[in-house]
């Protein structure tokens, strides 16, 4: 008796949808670009993110174009959150910035850096992804 009372149970709960990793609630994205003073690009440059609550780190190496992409695996509670953004003795400390409610919209920031400065341009954030999304497409 029990076996037929727990099978529906079990149909109902194989049949709801896992929440998959890949979607965009789970995923944070900064990118940029890395200069030198002059503006030149600095290709093969690696740069890191530093998750600081945890320690893990993601790694990229920049493009002929200076040109780098870190995708973090954080969820909706990491707003807020404290990262450190590391290419060579360049240390730079960004917050976790979006709406938790948005499960629509890419989460991200860009930050260029250039010649030792860190500028973080989040505004600019969609479009260059945009932008490297469709140069990826394209190829």
């Amino acid at each position: 008796m029990r076996t037929v009372l727990l099978l529906p149970l079990l149909v109902l709960v194989a049949a709801t949808p896992a929440r998959a990793e890949h979607e965009v609630y789970y995923r944070y994205t900064v990118l940029g670009y890395v200069k030198d003073a002059t503006g030149k690009p600095r290709p093969n440059q690696t740069v890191e993110l530093i998750r600081n609550k945890t320690g893990f780190s993601y790694l990229a190496e920049t493009d002929a174009d200076g040109f780098f992409v870190l995708v973090a695996r954080l969820g909706d509670e990491s707003a807020g959150e404290a990262l450190t953004l590391r290419q060579g003795p360049l240390n730079t400390r960004l917050t976790v910035r979006f709406e938790r409610a948005n499960h629509t919209d890419e989460r991200g920031t860009r930050v260029d850096l250039e010649g030792g400065r860190v500028v973080e341009r989040p505004a600019w954030f969609r479009s260059t992804l945009a932008n490297f999304l469709g140069a990826t497409s394209r190829r």
